[in-house]
């Protein structure tokens, strides 16, 4: 089966090589870019990230993306940061920032416990909400993947499958095209392998 042609967004704030690196023990082809034209022509797109959304929504403005990621109609996924930029706002900072809004609801800060710090960093569970969803196949409930986050998205009609760390939050959001891992597929061994290719054959 031939593999789709993936674009993997360079929005100038994410750590790029792990995740070409999972994507090519798939097969996959893909390029790293952040040329308009190659994005829109690509059958499916990553926007990998790290770090905040500020300096991230920053950098897809300067690089004339916004629009242009806002209007993808193949399949897009958005992993960690790059999940979060995909829902409306960002509470960080004094003053919440404009993300992409393709997604419903917003980004905030996880609340911090002397049991459960923040970031929430290391491996924790998958509960699926959706069931039978097709990014989930062959993911077995309580399947362990790798987070690396401060922020999250509150659990909503877009939550695919959910984590627990002192309270509940979206770890795969989905609605339409757009998709998002809140964890780091590309870090998650087998797992996060089958996620990826999970969405290279939606």
């Amino acid at each position: 089966m031939t593999q789709p042609r993936v674009a993997v967004v360079d929005s100038g704030v994410a750590n790029l090589t792990s995740v070409m690196a999972a994507l090519q023990r798939l097969n996959a082809d893909a390029e790293v870019t952040s040329d308009a034209t190659r994005i829109k022509s690509a059958e499916r797109v990553i926007i990998p990230g790290v770090g905040a959304a500020r300096p991230a929504m920053a950098q897809i403005h300067t690089k004339g993306l916004t629009e242009t990621l806002r209007g993808l109609t193949q399949p897009v996924l958005g992993i960690c940061l790059g999940m979060q930029l995909l829902f409306g706002k960002s509470f960080e900072g004094k003053e919440p920032v404009e993300c992409l809004g393709v997604l419903p609801g917003d980004i905030r800060m996880m609340k911090a416990s002397p049991d459960m710090p923040v970031p929430h960093m290391g491996w924790n569970q998958l509960t699926p909400v959706q069931k039978d969803h097709k990014l989930l196949r062959a993911v077995p409930p309580g399947s362990y993947v790798y987070f690396v986050h401060s922020f999250m998205a509150p659990v909503s009609n877009a939550t695919i499958a959910s984590t627990d760390y002192g309270e509940r939050f979206t770890a795969v959001a989905g609605v339409g095209n757009f998709f998002g891992c809140q964890f780091h597929p590309e870090r998650s061994g087998t797992v996060g392998s089958r996620i990826l290719e999970n969405f290279l054959s939606i």
